[in-house]
């Protein structure tokens, strides 16, 4: 009875399985078919769009470049207009453009519109379709182009009679040719108009119950190749190039003379744990933390006053919106021939030189960028203000913040002696000297009548720190016994002490970080906003 039980089981189960076999199969075929349908739809659509496209006369002024072309294969003396350049005046001319695809719009079958974006810059192309000039196969081609695709456009411009709103420049392109030289995924991971949006503008439309996307800072590091063609940012890294030109051609104008430091050294430069180790050859060795030694001992080779502008490596594992592991050093070393003030002197007058410089030439960059992130123009004085670090615990204590008088101060109380500052002396930008000694690196000189304090100085921009100088120490038996005390293992300085047995004279220099510049000045709130592929203790790429 049992055996024909599950017998009877047995072929319930197979009928059960026939029965799902079956339907399964039922529906591969539903799903073959249906594909099949797709495929030739495909391609009669395909064939059509072929045979329209061999039918339309103008098919030669549209289309996909082929990648032959492209290989150098050709000069055809064609010649250029950049975005940035076409102006009202230019009225009538033709002009061969290329630029990418930030905004494409079909209107109808007779009519598109493109945005086409150079360097931040953007100009307004349409397309009507119009006997002998424009076809409707090529306004096909163009309203099926994918965003950020690189496009060469021919046409004539136009002045239309009122605001162009979409684009930088108030003239339009009536194209008469359009070929895509590089084809852009048709589903971008970042929207350009996205990542270009301020703060302001989405939560105005929240309150108005809109919702905008809002692009967030990972996302942004993760696909920096597209973050970085915001307007906010081609503004940002242009003001930087400037920052680091104003800063050589200063300095130049003063006899300074650039040199490079060697980024692979036997020990730390700045002491303290926050280095990258390394093997090198079977010894250790690690990143610079600075050019510090290096620079000390070009002084020490009779070069008088160097600067240089390189990578600097910190090992910190600083989360904080103002640290970078690798960021880019501006660094200065002079002969004294009195007092470090000497030093001071300089600082103020690059960066007051550097600030008006970025104030002129700057000025379509700062404003792409306060569109974005709206900030105040620097406060600063034509003579820098300088106040001892005594006088600036003075003022704190003054306003109710207690400060240990030998220690340093911490980020909260900069701030806070920024905000006194500005409220006193109406600047964002002031020189604090005269350190604790026990707060400063082992090769800073102690101040004269104190050893408590060295000759020393900080500098400020909107109450946070961006340069650290001092006079440095010259004399190599001074030297060691500094070292020593602060930890340091003189046998992996030992050609730097050895540099000032050969005759060193009295100097002293400062060094400053290039990105921290650029995002105090324009009042910006993390500093990966301003390094092009930031790395800090979470980030190794892109």
């Amino acid at each position: 009875m049992e055996s024909e039980i599950q017998e009877g089981l047995a072929n319930a189960s197979l009928a059960e399985d026939k029965a799902l076999s079956k339907k399964a199969a039922k529906k591969e075929a539903a799903k073959a078919e249906k594909l099949k349908r797709q495929q030739d739809a495909a391609a009669a659509a395909s064939a059509a769009a072929a045979a329209a496209d061999e039918a339309d006369p103008l098919a030669d002024n549209y289309g996909d470049v082929p990648l032959e072309e492209l290989q150098s294969k050709a000069i055809t003396g064609r010649k250029w207009t950049k975005i940035g350049s076409l102006t009202v005046e230019m009225g009538g001319s033709e002009v061969w453009i290329r630029g990418q695809a930030q905004i494409i719009r079909a209107v109808s079958k007779n009519m598109a519109f493109v945005v086409l974006r150079e360097m931040g810059f953007t100009v307004q192309c349409v397309l009507t379709v119009k006997p002998g000039e424009v076809s409707r196969q090529m306004v096909r081609f163009v309203s099926g182009l994918s965003r950020e695709s690189f496009v060469d456009i021919f046409g004539v411009i136009s002045v239309p009679g009122m605001a162009i709103k979409g684009a930088s420049q108030q003239v339009e392109i009536q194209v008469r040719k359009v070929y895509c030289v590089n084809k852009a995924v048709p589903n971008l991971p970042i929207n350009i108009e996205d990542a270009a949006r301020s703060e302001v503008e989405i939560e105005q439309a929240e309150k108005k119950g809109d919702q905008l996307v809002r692009v967030g800072q990972d996302t942004r590091l993760n696909y920096r190749v597209l973050d970085m063609r915001t307007p906010a940012n081609q503004g940002i890294f242009r003001i930087q190039c400037q920052v680091e030109n104003l800063f050589r051609l200063f300095l130049l104008s003063e006899g300074f003379v650039g040199i490079h430091t060697p980024k692979l050294i036997a020990g730390a430069s700045e002491g303290g744990s926050a280095v990258f180790k390394l093997e090198y050859k079977g010894q250790p060795a690690c990143l610079a933390q600075s050019p510090q030694l290096h620079k000390q001992m070009a002084i020490c080779g009779n070069f008088g006053r160097v600067f240089e502008v390189g990578p600097v490596f910190r090992a910190e594992d600083s989360f904080t919106h103002r640290h970078l592991c690798e960021f880019t050093g501006l660094d200065v070393e002079m002969e004294i021939k009195e007092h470090y003030f000497e030093v001071m002197d300089i600082v103020d007058r690059v960066f007051v030189s550097i600030f008006d410089g970025l104030n002129e030439t700057c000025k379509k960059e700062l404003d792409a960028v306060r569109a974005q992130y709206p900030f105040e123009p620097l406060k600063y004085l034509r003579k820098t203000l300088t106040l001892t670090f005594q006088e600036g615990v003075q003022m704190l204590k003054d306003a109710g913040v207690e400060v240990d008088p030998l220690g340093d101060l911490s980020t909260e109380t900069e701030r806070k002696l920024g905000q006194l500052v500005r409220e006193k002396y109406d600047t964002d930008f002031y020189i604090l000297h005269r350190y604790p000694l026990a707060v400063r690196p082992f090769y800073t000189m102690p101040c004269y009548g104190d050893p408590n304090y060295s000759n020393s100085f900080d500098v400020f921009i909107r109450g946070e720190e961006i340069i650290s100088g001092a006079q440095r120490i010259h004399v190599p038996e001074f030297l060691i016994t500094r070292a020593e005390a602060c930890g340091i293992d003189v046998k992996t300085i030992s050609t730097y002490v050895d540099a000032f047995r050969y005759g060193a004279p009295p100097h002293g220099g400062f060094g400053v970080g290039l990105e921290r510049v650029v995002m105090l000045f324009c009042g910006l709130n993390n500093i990966r906003k301003t390094s092009l592929f930031p790395r800090d203790p979470q980030r190794l790429t892109p």
